[in-house]
C-alpha cells in the first residue's frame, strides 16, 4: 500500500474532475457531493493491471475542502505478489504518484 496526501489550489470539484479526466486507468467508481456552504467532497476509484507484479491494483482518490483548502489523498492497494508477500516491485508508489503528476502545478507546500 501508498499513500500520498498533499493539498492543492484549485476547488474540489476542478481538481476531481481533472483527476477524472486525466487518469490512465480504468474508473470503477465514482461520487461528488456538495455539501453547501462552499465545502464538498469527492471519491474516485481506479483499477489497472500490472504486468511486473500480475495483479490488479486500486487506487482510490479522496478530495475535500473539509478544513478550507481542497486536500487530495491518493491510496494504492492490492499490488502485491501474493498472500504472504507484500511486495509490488513498486507498483503502489507509481499507482498513488500518478495523480501527484496530473496536478503537479496546482499542487501548494
Amino acid at each position: 500500500m501508498s499513500k500520498l496526501s498533499f493539498r492543492v489550489n484549485l476547488s474540489p470539484g476542478e481538481a476531481y474532475n481533472r483527476v477524472r479526466e486525466e487518469e490512465e486507468a480504468d474508473l470503477v467508481h465514482e461520487e461528488f457531493h456538495d455539501l453547501g456552504d462552499g465545502r464538498a467532497i469527492g471519491t474516485l476509484v481506479f483499477e489497472r493491471y500490472y504486468f511486473r507484479t500480475s495483479n490488479r491494483a486500486a487506487l482510490v482518490v479522496i478530495i475535500d475542502n473539509l478544513n478550507g483548502q481542497t486536500e487530495l489523498r491518493s491510496i494504492a492497494t492490492g499490488s502485491s505478489e501474493g498472500l504472504f508477500f507484500k511486495f509490488d516491485w513498486g507498483a503502489a508508489s507509481s499507482f498513488a504518484s500518478t495523480v501527484e503528476r496530473i496536478l503537479k502545478d496546482h499542487i501548494q507546500e
